[in-house]
């Protein structure tokens, strides 16, 4: 039963070491102004990065509008071309 513990003691620390000392994602976020958040995710090898923009939009329901959060994601970097200028604004990685 000892054997046992110690054993799941090692796997825990081993996992949690692993954790520790992964590298930063170096990912980036802007709050506010027309969106609600602009977000980057890690740049890859190729040089292109995913940006996530969320904003809101009304949306008609019977008698009353409700205000509906929604979420786009594209590709940025090289030779890319995203959906619209606010998307691609900064047309550079965001860093945090």
């Amino acid at each position: 039963m000892k054997h046992f513990i110690a054993g799941g003691l090692a796997v825990v620390l081993m996992a949690g070491s692993l954790i520790t000392s992964a590298p930063p994602a170096s990912a980036g976020c802007r709050y506010g102004g027309p969106f609600l958040s602009k977000c980057d995710g890690p740049v890859q090898p190729d040089g292109t990065w995913q940006r996530c923009v969320a904003f809101t939009h009304w949306t008609g329901s019977g008698a009353s509008a409700n205000l509906v959060p929604e979420r786009r994601c594209d590709l940025m970097g090289p030779e890319q071309h995203p959906w619209g200028l606010d998307f691609a604004d900064p047309p550079t990685h965001i860093d945090e």
